[in-house]
């Protein structure tokens, strides 16, 4: 049941998929503002590198969560790299059959790709093809600046084909109008919001994000 943050007027879904154009795209500095504004769970399906730290770990320590707010990943996965090539070189094969949306017992469950879309997570499969198994709305995060066009509404447009509801898109980084107006026309999102980049990771420091990114909805 999607219910009504007391500090938004934004309607945010039960659980969302925050998915990106890019890795160290903001993903999840954007996972553990939404982790702190909505005092959700956070699950990673599929990590890739595990030192110094996991991104569960970094939401963790970021947002002052519990362990029992953070839900384990399916894989872990030794290497910085796209999940087929770390999982090839730990010796395993990621099914997509072994994901299945942990229990949660709060209202909202933050769920995070790993990198774009079109990220293999093995010979056949892609990050996409997982979105696709869950069956979530999706936030999309991408840069705001020089080159986010090709990328965002080519993601919005794949997405869509395959049958995903897009909840939002979260253009990260310094205004840029001209930007702003082109995914609204050509993307038509359902939500749009802007995000700048945080100097100081705290749990204070993102619940002011969080009021600052989603306050309001470009779109309105």
């Amino acid at each position: 049941m999607a219910n009504q943050d007391h500090r938004s007027e934004i309607v945010f879904p039960q659980t969302l998929f925050v998915t990106g154009t890019d890795t160290e795209i903001g993903k999840t500095v954007l996972s553990a503002t939404l982790c702190c504004g909505l005092q959700a769970e956070y699950w990673k399906p599929v990590q890739s590198g595990l030192e110094p730290r996991t991104d569960s770990d970094a939401v963790a320590e970021w947002a002052g969560m519990d362990a029992d707010r953070i839900h384990s990943e399916t894989y872990r996965l030794n290497t910085p790299m796209s999940p087929h090539a770390s999982a090839e070189i730990d010796g395993v094969e990621i099914d997509l059959n072994a994901f299945s949306l942990p229990e949660c017992r709060r209202d909202h469950l933050i769920v995070e790709g790993a990198g774009g879309i079109l990220v293999p997570l093995n010979r056949e499969e892609m990050i996409l093809d997982l979105m696709v198994r869950l069956n979530l709305p999706v936030l999309l995060v991408a840069r705001s600046t020089l080159g986010t066009l090709n990328h965002t509404l080519m993601s919005l447009q794949v997405m869509r084909s395959r049958g995903l509801s897009i909840w939002g898109v979260v253009l990260n980084g310094p205004y840029h109008p001209s930007n702003e107006q082109a995914i609204l026309h050509y993307g038509k999102p359902r939500h749009l919001f802007r995000s700048l980049p945080l100097e100081t990771i705290n749990a204070d420091t993102l619940n002011d994000h969080f009021n600052q990114t989603f306050r309001s909805d470009v779109t309105s």
